[in-house]
């Protein structure tokens, strides 16, 4: 895990996982990118952010995704 890119600060945004030097969460940018966002969007709308933060934020979900813990998804009515 990057964990240059991605810092977690109890004083930062309650603690969530931030791409460095932002206060932009992990959280926030796969939302976006979930919603149909670009990565040139996303450069866009926060300055400070980068195509490394973005890939950093990727490989962080990858990796919290890896655990050996199981989530269930619940079955949606159709």
């Amino acid at each position: 895990m990057d964990t240059k890119l991605i810092q977690s600060h109890p004083s930062i945004m309650m603690g969530k996982p931030v791409v460095a030097g932002t206060r932009i969460t992990v959280e926030l940018i796969l939302e976006k990118l979930a919603a149909g966002e670009t990565v040139e969007q996303l450069l866009e709308a926060h300055p400070r952010l980068t195509k490394e933060g973005i890939q950093a934020v990727l490989r962080f979900a990858t990796e919290a995704l890896r655990t050996d813990v199981i989530y269930p998804i619940a079955e949606q009515a159709v």
